[in-house]
């Protein structure tokens, strides 16, 4: 599993997998060791292997409520949020990532093994073990490189489905300075995430892990849709 995980990452990053190892707080570590352009140091990066541990996957078009209904989650049922796109951006900021801010400036996806190792990082932090990975994966590569390097699968998957023309009006009037946030950058994140993030979808689907959510409707009423979903999990009641 971990030759098959580093062949998959050295076509991106150059990332070696040693065969040292740990545990910390019932998680098992592999430790990691890149020369990747992000300038990651070598750390200890977790596979949530915990046996408590629960990771939820929360897919959906720009603009389709994700992280407004991850919030009342989190409030909710303890969990800890993790936004694929938060994260890349303030790996942007702190690292002066030319190849990300580019990536994302054109509607583009990101290296799985840059969001991968991002996401790892977080799992690895605090005391947590619910996690929802909120615009993660948005490609098969993005999944297969997850589940290859943690050895895991999400217990189950949110998707929000809206309208694309309610995405558009949504992103547009939400004015929150991010510089994805414009016609030209919405029309091709639409088109990537129809042709990428929709064959994801459908793989849960036919795992019998995906629950769908109508993302049209005020906060409350698509929440109590949300809320109906995890009373169903068995694994966070």
């Amino acid at each position: 599993m971990l030759k098959r995980a580093t062949a998959t990452l050295k076509s991106t990053l150059s990332l070696h997998i040693t065969k040292e190892g740990s545990k910390h707080n019932g998680y098992h570590f592999h430790r990691f060791t890149t020369g990747s352009p992000l300038h990651f140091q070598e750390k200890d990066w977790v596979c949530p292997k915990h046996k408590d541990t629960v990771i939820a996957f929360v897919l959906g078009g720009p603009g389709s409520g994700k992280g407004t209904q991850c919030e009342k989650i989190v409030e909710t049922f303890g969990f800890k949020h993790l936004s694929a796109g938060d994260l890349l951006r303030k790996e942007m900021v702190s690292d002066n990532s030319s190849m990300i801010l580019d990536t994302i400036r054109e509607g583009r996806i990101v290296p799985s093994a840059v969001t991968v190792k991002l996401i790892l990082r977080e799992l690895a932090s605090g005391d947590s073990h619910k996690f929802l990975i909120d615009g993660f994966p948005r490609s098969e590569e993005n999944r297969i490189a997850f589940e290859r390097i943690t050895g895991s699968e999400p217990n189950f998957v949110l998707f929000f489905e809206c309208p694309e023309k309610e995405m558009v009006k949504r992103v547009l009037s939400r004015n929150q300075g991010r510089i994805d946030d414009n016609i030209d950058t919405m029309k091709k994140r639409l088109k990537v995430f129809e042709a990428l993030n929709l064959p994801v979808v459908d793989y849960y689907a036919k795992k019998g892990k995906l629950h769908k959510i109508n993302a049209v409707g005020t906060e409350d009423e698509v929440f109590e849709q949300v809320r109906r979903v995890f009373a169903q999990v068995s694994t966070v009641t």
